[in-house]
């Protein structure tokens, strides 16, 4: 409940803003079409990035179909708040569970995400359907610069700092133990709660578990094996968006909060690439939940401070940090960086449960909302049965 220390926040966007962003949609300047050009269905079509074809149905869309009002709305219901810590005011949902027993869960996000990651599974992480499953009293915070989060007019809130502000955060709502989720950026802050705050984290459960470095391959499976390699890959051939951002996030910066048509760009491509679809994004996550995480980058003029995390913390994850608190890990197939448990082992020292599933990628509670859910639910269920 709201208190001198935390406040009720409501979104509304102007009108203004929004015919500005329709008039801007209006008056893009696009490139000619890429030179890989192929019918759909083809996932070359993607090799130069984002297809024109693609491109233009969706902004079509955003200008003339799209609705924000039902996802600002829909924000309002579930609860907002903000609150002051170390001289930044973050943005979080919360949702408290009407059943008794119920443990304070939070939630990360990463980049391109947002709390519009969460908010399709946060009914039923709080109040499941299912009377044998955990109940949870869920926090969705908005990372600094993100959102509705306040930017950082400083450096220093890199993943450490963000992790040490989320123990703040809960126990202001009066959660001095708790769970924790995340993947990308919340996986690697959910780590650091799990190493640097056992005395309040009761256990994690995670979907980004990156290993220690300069670890062999020696006695990997040839499946771990194939997970090394293309996480390698990743990295050394398709992660220029994060040495972008992690060297020049003020430069790219002016784009994404200039032009819409840019932003949706560089995030869109990013879905596209990391989830497990054959084709498109749309095979498996709608174009309003797209467009709710981009628009809500856009409305908030984000673009370059949310950028900014990959500045404060890329490559920064302490390589001696060892997880003791008990862990559930899920390795999702087509994830941009899947980590052995041989390798995992080295860092969380209390795996409780380890799921590789058939499907899914980068955006599980997007793209597999089910069973993401169920597998949380499993997940941090082991996790309190080894408290």
């Amino acid at each position: 409940m709201p208190t001198s220390d935390v406040q009720a926040f409501e979104a509304h966007a102007t009108d203004a803003d929004l015919d500005d962003l329709r008039a801007r949609l209006a008056a893009a300047r696009l490139p000619e079409v890429e030179t890989v050009y192929r019918a759909a269905p083809d996932p070359r079509r993607w090799d130069q990035g984002v297809p024109l074809a693609d491109l233009v149905d969706l902004v079509h869309y955003w200008r003339t179909d799209y609705d924000w009002r039902a996802f600002e709305a829909r924000l309002n219901r579930i609860g907002q708040f903000r609150t002051t810590i170390d001289g930044l005011s973050i943005h979080f949902l919360h949702r408290r569970s009407a059943r008794a027993g119920a443990t304070p869960l939070i939630l990360t996000h990463g980049w391109p995400g947002s709390i519009a990651e969460f908010i399709d599974v946060l009914d039923e992480l709080t109040d499941p359907k299912d009377a044998g499953a955990p109940a949870f009293h869920v926090v969705v915070p908005s990372l600094p610069g993100f959102g509705y989060s306040d930017k950082p007019a400083t450096t220093g809130w890199g993943t450490e700092k963000i992790a040490a502000a989320w123990v703040q955060l809960m126990e202001k709502l009066g959660y001095p133990e708790f769970l924790a989720h995340g993947g990308d950026w919340g996986g690697v802050i959910t780590t650091i709660l799990g190493g640097r705050f056992p005395e309040h984290v009761l256990g994690i459960h995670t979907t980004t578990a990156q290993s220690p470095p300069g670890l062999t391959t020696d006695g990997l499976t040839a499946t771990e094996r194939a997970w090394t390699e293309e996480t390698r890959d990743f990295w050394r051939h398709r992660a220029a968006y994060a040495k972008q951002q992690a060297t020049r996030p003020q430069t790219i910066g002016y784009s994404l909060v200039d032009s819409p048509v840019g932003l949706l760009a560089w995030i869109l491509d990013k879905f596209a690439e990391w989830t497990d679809t054959k084709d498109s994004p749309f095979e498996t996550i709608s174009r309003d939940r797209i467009l709710d995480d981009v628009t809500l980058y856009w409305l908030t003029r984000t673009g370059a401070s949310a950028a900014r995390i990959y500045y404060e913390s890329h490559n920064s994850l302490d390589p001696e940090l060892r997880v003791d608190v008990p862990s559930a890990i899920t390795m999702y197939p087509r994830d941009i960086e899947k980590y052995p448990r041989p390798w995992a082992e080295h860092r969380y020292r209390q795996i409780v449960r380890w799921r590789s599933p058939e499907s899914g990628g980068h955006f599980p509670s997007l793209e597999v909302p089910e069973f993401f859910v169920k597998d949380l639910q499993a997940g941090l269920a082991a996790v309190l049965a080894a408290n």
